[in-house]
C-alpha cells in the first residue's frame, strides 16, 4: 500500500510578506508586491528595458536568521533558511527528538548564489587580485549551499538534495520529497524553494531575452498580469517557500496538525525548445494527467489549479489550452489563480510559494485573486479566473510549474481526510 504523505508546516519569505500570516493576508487582499528597482549600484536603471521587480525590501538577516548564518551565505540561502525555520516551528517539529537520519532536506533553486557570484567576479576583474576573492566564494555560490545550510542549522542528517530545473525547481523538490518518503528514505523532508537573482547580470540577461514586462515601468503593480490581453512578459521576483512534508503515520505519531495531503507528482520533458513550450498544449496536459493518475485522483475531483501563469504571451495561452484539453467541459468550472500576479516570478522558489498558496486555499476554503485580470485574453479565457477572492471547498488541487529546457512538473494536493 502506498504511504500517505501530508504537509504539516509552512514558511515563506515573499515580496508581499515575510511569514505565512502576512503573506496570506496580502494574497487574499490581492496586494501587489511589484515595485520599481531604484538602481543596480553603482549604475542606474537607464540601460534596462524592464525596471521593476518583486523585491523583498524589509528582510534583515540578523533578525530572521541571526548573524552567524547571515554573514556566511548568499541572499537566496538566507531566504531559504528563514522560510525553513518558520516551517519547522509551524509544524512543531523538534528535530533533536527525531532520528536525524530520517529527516531530509530537498531544495529547489534556479540560479543559486548570484548576489555574491556577480559581486566577486566584478571585483576580480576590476582589481586583478585573485588572492582577494572571498574565501567562501565556492561553497557560497554552489547551488546546494542552501540545502547544506538548512541541514546544518536544523540538524537534519537524511537525504540532502538540490533540484535545479529553472522555474519548476521547487515543484520538483516537493515531488521528490513525496517520493523520498514513499520509498522509505525519510520520515520527514524539509522541502524548500529559493532564489534571489535580482542582480545586474541576471536581470540584464532576462531583458536581452525579451522575457520581462517593460510596458508598465511607470505602474509596477500593474505589470504582472497573467491571462490578460495586455500582458507583455513576466516580472522577476525573489523569495523562498518551505513546506514540512512527512508520512501520515509519522505525523499522527507526534500528533501534528495537518494542512493538506500531498498525493501525486509528475515530471516530464517536452524535448522541444529551451524557452518556448509546445503551442498545442498537449505536453502540459499530459503532465497534469500523469500527476492526477499518480494521485489516484480523477479530473472530475479537481476544484482548483494554482497555475504556472507567468504573464508571458505564449506560456499563459498554452497552459490555458492544456487545461481545456484535460478537463474538457469542466475547464470553466475549476477555480484558477496565479500567485505570480502578486509576487512576480520567483524562479526556483515559484513552485514552493505556489504550493503554500495552494495548501492554504485547501485548508481555509479561500482562493486568492489573480491581480490585473482586467481584459481577459480570448486565447486563454477560463471561467474560474477571478480578480476577486473566491470561496470554494477544495477536494483536490493541481500545482503547475514549467521551466526552461522543456521541463514540466505538476503536483497534486488534496483535502486531508483521516
Amino acid at each position: 500500500m502506498t504511504a500517505r504523505v501530508v504537509i504539516t508546516g509552512l514558511g515563506v519569505v515573499s515580496p508581499i510578506g515575510i511569514g505565512v500570516s502576512a503573506f496570506w493576508k496580502a494574497a487574499l487582499s490581492g496586494r501587489s508586491g511589484i515595485s520599481a528597482i531604484d538602481s543596480f549600484d553603482p549604475f542606474p536603471m537607464d540601460g534596462y528595458r524592464s525596471k521593476i521587480a518583486g523585491q523583498i525590501r524589509d528582510f534583515s538577516p540578523e533578525l530572521h536568521i541571526g548573524s552567524q548564518h547571515g554573514d556566511r551565505v548568499d541572499r537566496y540561502a538566507q531566504f531559504a533558511l528563514a522560510a525553513s525555520r518558520e516551517a519547522i516551528a509551524d509544524a512543531s517539529l523538534r528535530i533533536e527528538q527525531e532520528a536525524p537520519h530520517r529527516v531530509g532536506v530537498i531544495v529547489g533553486a534556479g540560479m543559486g548564489g548570484m548576489v555574491m557570484g556577480e559581486r566577486e567576479i566584478t571585483q576580480l576583474y576590476q582589481s586583478q587580485k585573485p588572492h582577494r576573492v572571498h574565501p567562501n566564494f565556492i561553497p557560497v555560490i554552489t547551488l546546494n549551499s542552501a540545502s547544506g545550510i538548512v541541514a546544518m542549522a536544523s540538524g537534519a542528517k537524511g537525504p540532502n538534495l538540490t533540484i535545479s530545473t529553472a522555474c519548476s525547481s521547487s515543484a520538483h523538490a516537493l515531488g521528490q520529497a513525496l517520493q523520498c518518503i514513499r520509498t522509505g528514505q525519510a520520515d520527514v523532508v524539509i522541502a524548500v524553494g529559493a532564489d534571489a537573482s535580482i542582480t545586474p547580470l541576471v536581470f540584464a540577461g532576462f531583458c536581452s531575452l525579451r522575457a520581462l514586462s517593460s510596458k508598465f515601468n511607470d505602474q509596477p503593480e500593474r505589470a504582472s498580469r497573467p491571462f490578460d490581453l495586455a500582458r507583455d512578459g513576466f516580472v522577476m521576483g525573489e523569495g523562498a517557500g518551505a513546506l514540512i512534508v512527512e508520512s501520515l503515520a509519522h505525523a499522527k505519531k507526534r500528533k501534528a496538525r495537518i494542512y493538506a495531503e500531498l498525493s501525486g507528482y509528475a515530471a516530464t520533458s517536452e524535448a522541444y525548445h529551451m524557452v518556448i513550450p509546445r503551442e498545442d498544449g498537449e505536453e502540459v496536459a499530459t503532465t497534469m494527467k500523469l500527476a492526477l493518475k499518480a494521485a489516484d485522483v480523477s479530473p472530475s475531483e479537481v476544484d482548483y489549479i494554482n497555475a504556472h501563469a507567468t504573464s508571458t504571451s505564449i506560456g499563459d495561452a498554452v497552459e490555458a489550452k492544456a487545461i481545456r484539453i484535460l478537463f474538457k467541459n469542466r475547464a470553466d468550472k475549476i477555480a484558477i489563480s496565479a500567485t505570480k500576479s502578486l509576487v512576480g516570478h520567483t524562479l526556483g522558489a515559484a513552485g514552493a510559494i505556489g504550493a503554500i498558496a495552494t495548501t492554504l486555499a485547501i485548508q481555509s476554503g479561500h482562493i486568492h485573486p489573480t491581480a490585473n485580470y482586467d481584459d481577459p485574453d480570448p486565447a486563454c479565457r477560463l471561467g474560474g479566473i477571478s480578480r476577486s477572492p473566491q470561496e470554494r471547498k477544495i477536494r483536490a488541487a493541481l500545482l503547475n510549474a514549467f521551466g526552461f529546457g522543456s521541463n514540466n512538473a505538476a503536483v497534486v494536493l488534496k483535502q486531508f481526510k483521516a
